[in-house]
């Protein structure tokens, strides 16, 4: 079978940022949310939002210091790209990206469950499999337009550009302090009635303010090149 040589920064973009993350980064910034709402009643709080962040945090913090360098984001491709790599040859087969995609599914289906099984039983009840369908529902109806139909997300966001605006002093690093302060600085831009806890509501406000604020970039730089 015909080998994929990568580099590193290739495999990173491949295997879908592998070389840095945010804590709302995975599928664009409501989808972070979703994963940062732990006990899965549709609302997330600031402290919800912080234990996400802070995992997020350690693990592109590789070296444990503290804070997010070049070298943290380089460790972090190289992990990927070595958990990929399943034979070590130093070279990423079809094959083997598609065990390392089945692998990342497996693991969010895990989570998934563990957020189902809300009293830690090791199995759905009915009443748990209910409650999170309505959740659901819920989320659906927060998603529709004024005339029922479904509103589109928008694109995915930029992990890099997040930690640019963390690391407020320029330095290239971004500092444990500097990431938090970013997580509650976003969390207040979203949680628009300053209530401590984002609502499905308060989400869709932010996701449309995005979409308005893309539309308006691309109109400027139109008219820019016209």
């Amino acid at each position: 079978m015909r080998k994929l040589t990568l580099t590193l920064s290739a495999a990173a973009l491949a295997l879908g940022g592998a070389g840095i993350a945010v804590a709302q980064h995975h599928s664009g910034h409501d989808r972070g949310m979703q994963a940062a709402d732990a006990n899965g009643d549709g609302e997330i709080t600031l402290a919800e939002a912080k234990a996400h962040a802070s995992e997020r945090f350690a693990k592109m913090d590789v070296d444990g210091d503290g804070q997010i360098s070049r070298e943290d984001r380089a460790a972090r491709a190289a992990e990927r790209f070595a958990e990929t790599d399943a034979n070590g040859d130093a070279e990423i087969t079809p094959a083997e990206m598609t065990a390392a995609r089945e692998a990342r599914a497996a693991e969010r289906q895990e989570r998934m469950f563990a957020r189902l099984d809300t009293d830690g039983s090791g199995g759905i009840s009915r009443e748990e499999m209910m409650a999170a369908r309505e959740a659901r529902g819920e989320a659906r109806e927060g998603r529709r337009g004024p005339g029922g139909e479904m509103r589109r997300g928008g694109r995915r966001g930029g992990g890099m550009a997040m930690l640019r605006r963390a690391d407020t002093n320029g330095d290239e690093i971004v500092s444990a302090a500097e990431f938090d302060a970013a997580v509650e600085a976003r969390f207040a831009r979203v949680d628009a009635d300053g209530s401590g806890t984002i609502t499905q509501a308060e989400r869709e406000a932010a996701r449309e303010a995005r979409q308005t604020q893309r539309q308006e970039r691309r109109q400027m730089r139109q008219n820019r090149s016209n």
